[in-house]
């Protein structure tokens, strides 16, 4: 492969300062396992799993083997009134190693996609039993939920919220649990600050829990700086969204598919969402998917009620090829027991 650079003035990237990167480009050519091969055939160690989504690490040849087989048999299948057996297949084995109570899954094409359908679910649920009243929703300060309106809303991070004015209306952000001068330098899950989650308690109070749709957050606050959320602090959360009858969303499209000894993060802090949206780790950096995931009573709400759709463009055959080898190599407990190794050792 050559080393000379391409042309970069086209593409726009994100997340990125253009200008200056432009001036002083980093590329990667290939890579394999845990390294990155950059332009000038430098081999780097990529520690983060390219964005938290390369559980499996990169170019797996199992993963690459079935992508490309698949690619040769079926490459697009509509969800439109039709199907195609691996869809159903896959759909069963993600709520069989889910958090207790999921019982379905419903497929996006990215994490972004998957919050706002969350989101969307929790408002048309409550629609539809009656409760058209409960619209708001309340996120969390430093959460992020990716680049669509509806996760941008309830997200907190103020650098992608700043540009786009008043955004979703109806929304909250509960404080966000880092304190440096409590829970610097500890190990694990912070002693101090469960009380935290009482301020949902003041929030419903001041606007009336009857109104609230949903709250929605991340275990653990990834993009944030992998904050660790408190002994209790999620029991807590838990607790008081069963008390007035709102929907708890957990995003795990960072956490989920082994990252964190378990095959999500709620299982590690022993909390069953009744939504929960996942992508990044389902996709192996190959192909972009995303999902949510629910409860039955969520499911039956909908079966009940008007056929309509919410999503459009469904899940190809590609994508679940590639989720299932993860799911393999989860199975066989390879990324959990490296996560786990890698906890024990910090």
């Amino acid at each position: 492969m050559s080393n000379q650079l391409p042309n970069l003035d086209a593409y726009w990237m994100p997340f990125t300062g253009n200008r200056y990167f432009k001036k002083n480009p980093r590329l990667f050519k290939k890579a394999s396992g845990m390294f990155y091969t950059t332009h000038e055939d430098e081999q780097l160690l990529d520690a983060v799993s390219g964005l938290w989504c390369c559980n499996a690490g990169h170019c797996h040849p199992r993963i690459v083997e079935a992508v490309q087989k698949q690619a040769e048999t079926l490459d697009y299948a509509t969800a439109f009134q039709l199907g195609h057996p691996k869809i159903f297949e896959m759909a069963n084995k993600l709520v069989s190693i889910a958090p207790e109570g999921i019982t379905h899954a419903f497929f996006t094409n990215s994490g972004s996609e998957a919050v706002d359908t969350a989101l969307k679910i929790a408002l048309a649920y409550h629609r539809s039993r009656g409760e058209g009243h409960r619209t708001r929703l309340i996120g969390r300060e430093k959460g992020y939920h990716g680049v669509g309106f509806g996760g941008i809303s309830v997200g907190g991070m103020s650098p992608n919220r700043k540009m786009f004015g008043s955004m979703l209306p109806g929304v909250d952000h509960l404080k966000h649990t880092h304190n440096l001068e409590h829970n610097a330098y500890s190990i694990g899950q912070p002693k101090w600050g469960s009380h935290l989650a009482d301020e949902l308690s003041e929030i419903l109070a001041l606007h009336d829990p009857s109104t609230v749709a949903a709250v929605i957050m991340e275990p653990i606050a990834g993009s944030a700086g992998v904050l660790i959320p408190p002994v209790g602090y999620l029991d807590r959360i838990r607790e008081i969204c069963n008390e007035h009858g709102i929907l708890l969303i957990l995003d795990e499209v960072i956490t989920g598919f082994g990252r964190t000894g378990k095959s999500f993060g709620a299982e590690s802090f022993n909390v069953s969402p009744d939504i929960m949206t996942i992508a990044k780790g389902m996709t192996s950096g190959m192909v972009p998917m995303g999902g949510v995931l629910v409860k039955q009573e969520i499911y039956d709400t909908f079966m009940t009620g008007p056929e309509d759709s919410i999503e459009f463009f469904q899940v190809i055959p590609i994508q679940v090829t590639r989720l299932q080898l993860l799911l393999e190599l989860l199975h066989w407990r390879f990324i959990k027991r490296r996560a786990c190794f890698n906890e024990q050792a910090s």
